[in-house]
């Protein structure tokens, strides 16, 4: 193990969050995907294969990704900003329809989908730092300091609304999130807040009154109104089967781990490699190590993104590290919530643990980009412990003035 960190860079606790939870995502895909091999001619191996392939995948960008400096993230994001866009609304033109909603995009030529959303959040993120470096001078002007920032961000955000409503709300937030550790004034905040309320009750009045715009505004007020509705005697059971199984794997799973390969939800359980794998890790390796172990890794990667944007150099690579951190952070814990019946079912995958193609190179990306700037952080501390040694060492080797005295 000492030999494989040696040869990475960065945060080196980062690397093994993330090796801890891809090897959690092995076992728990494993465990979970009778099921599905079943549905598709019994081999399981196959899925596990390719769930293994793409988690490699992911290593070897984190790695590639990770030796770039991280000043050229900063210059690129100008750039695939357009890209993003462009994709984006191309999703929404050509894109794959699912349960009406276009959220995938086939490449030419190759049979490969992805998510273009899941692209879409990085570079966003990696932009508004960008953005709020460049005009860290000009945030207490509202219009020009402030108002080109939310414009991509509503860009972007409104161009995800109309297939995925949760992805486009947990940008949101996030981009918030960032413009107040960036140090947006509290009054540009509260404008802010009211053009979201403001956009908020636009979506709720032209998806009440006219479908066509938002087609999946029903299943969204559904899924609200199937959560706060829960356990009451005019629930419809068939809506809330998932989440109903989701809560049994969870019970049965109890404190202490039964084992990999001993969950049951396997059979029962909507999704149990994605969704709701969160649920089905408890049920086999207990709410202390399935449910508290996981949830504490996440916190842990949390605080070094805090502990790392603290120490960095750079206020871009600052503001990018929280924001990418707390994408995967916030999403994990809205994976979670909604696995333990807290929020409403919202679709999004627990960050390298879900069994999940091209999600998991994007969230490679984010992460090769953190510890990236993990580097500059631990490149400026040595280069600051240097200077001090230096100094150290040349003042022992200052040759001392001849003492005065009797002689």
């Amino acid at each position: 193990m000492q030999t494989l960190l040696s040869k990475v860079k960065g945060d080196k606790v980062i690397w093994m969050i993330v090796l801890i939870l891809s090897v959690v995502s092995l076992l728990a895909v494993y465990s979970s995907i009778s099921s599905l091999a079943l549905k598709a001619g019994g081999n399981s191996f196959k899925f596990l294969l390719k769930h293994g392939v793409m988690l490699a995948m992911g290593f070897g960008l984190i790695y590639v990704i990770h030796n770039i400096p991280s000043k050229y993230f900063s210059k690129l994001s100008q750039l695939f900003i357009w890209v993003a866009a462009i994709m984006l609304l191309l999703t929404l033109i050509v894109g794959i329809e699912v349960n009406e909603a276009k959220r995938w995009l086939r490449i030419p030529g190759l049979a490969l989908t992805f998510q273009t959303s899941d692209f879409a959040k990085v570079v966003l993120i990696v932009y508004v730092a960008r953005m709020l470096n460049v005009k860290r001078t000009q945030l207490h002007d509202f219009k020009n300091g402030v108002l080109p920032i939310l414009a991509w961000i509503g860009v972007i955000c409104a161009l995800i609304l109309p297939a995925d409503f949760s992805t486009a709300a947990m940008l949101g937030f996030i981009c918030f999130v960032m413009l107040m550790v960036g140090g947006v004034p509290f009054k540009h905040l509260l404008k802010v807040m009211g053009i979201i309320a403001g956009a908020l009750g636009i979506i709720y009045l032209l998806g009440t009154t006219n479908g066509e715009t938002f087609p999946r505004f029903g299943t969204w007020k559904q899924r609200i109104d199937t959560f706060f509705n829960t356990g009451e005697g005019d629930s419809d059971p068939s809506e809330t089967y998932q989440i109903d199984r989701a809560q049994f794997a969870i019970y049965d799973g109890g404190l202490f781990p039964a084992g990999a390969g001993s969950g049951s939800a396997r059979n029962f359980l909507p999704h149990p490699y994605s969704d709701m794998i969160f649920a089905f890790i408890i049920q086999e390796y207990g709410s202390i190590f399935g449910a508290i172990g996981l949830v504490f890794l996440y916190i842990i990667l949390m605080y070094r993104c805090v502990k790392m944007a603290n120490k960095s150099p750079s206020h871009f690579g600052g503001l990018a590290v929280v924001g990418l951190g707390f994408m995967m952070v916030f999403q994990a814990m809205i994976n979670m919530g909604v696995a333990v019946n807290i929020l409403p079912t919202t679709g999004q995958p627990l960050p390298m643990v879900s069994m999940g193609g091209t999600s998991i190179l994007f969230t490679a990306l984010a992460l090769g980009i953190i510890l990236s700037i993990s580097r500059l952080v631990y490149n400026s501390e040595e280069n600051e412990e240097g200077e001090e040694n230096t100094v150290k060492g040349n003042h022992l080797n200052t040759p001392k003035e001849p003492e005065h005295g009797i002689a």
